[in-house]
């Protein structure tokens, strides 16, 4: 019994690294402050609806995700039953899918970091 408790407590479970943790979590803000619709399955959603979707795929894939990247395929990407991309339409810009979206602001933020 001791054995696979101490085995159970040594799995070690995939995530971001610790140096991207950072990201993601400017990621999700990025969502939550935006003032964006995103559109999930045809159906509306407001930016604080959609923060609450994509930390629920994200603690629900945790062990998939290697990197910042992963995250957003695996969190805000598309719908895992229809198979539909997730869009975003932000004031004054056209819609876009919510993967692209959040690239771009990973590569903004790496951008604005690097220096």
């Amino acid at each position: 019994m001791f054995t696979s408790l101490v085995l159970s407590m040594c799995t070690v479970h995939a995530d971001v690294p610790d140096d991207q943790v950072v990201e993601v979590e400017h990621l999700l803000a990025y969502v939550e402050s935006s003032g964006c619709t995103f559109i999930r399955n045809g159906d509306q959603h407001a930016a604080a609806d959609s923060v609450s979707h994509i930390q629920k795929k994200y603690d629900y894939y945790r062990d998939d995700i290697e990197n910042t990247e992963d995250f957003i395929r695996y969190s805000a990407t598309k719908s895992v039953l229809s198979g539909k991309y997730y869009t975003v339409r932000c004031p004054g810009q056209k819609a876009m899918r919510t993967q692209d979206w959040l690239m771009a602001e990973l590569k903004h933020y790496r951008e604005m970091h690097e220096k």
